[in-house]
């Protein structure tokens, strides 16, 4: 018997973020991310990105790529 879950990943980048001090700009700049790409991220925690982004801004923020997703079930 097989069993179908659906997850959602949601990026907690904007809050981990804010927490520690980053604006949208701040954190593109240090992280070496497109300005752009960020302020997606912070609109959208839902948004698809690079996992070589995700380690960037984990780097940059002090913490690990596992610490910036959270999986919500359906």
């Amino acid at each position: 018997m097989y069993y179908t879950v659906m997850v959602r990943i949601r990026l907690k980048v904007r809050e981990i973020a804010i927490d520690r001090g980053f604006n949208q700009a701040l954190l593109a700049r240090k992280a070496d991310v497109d300005f752009k790409t960020v302020k997606r991220l912070f609109q959208n925690p839902y948004r698809d990105v690079n996992i070589s982004t995700l380690y960037k801004l984990a780097r940059t923020l002090g913490t690990s790529v596992d610490e910036l997703i959270e999986a919500e079930s359906e």
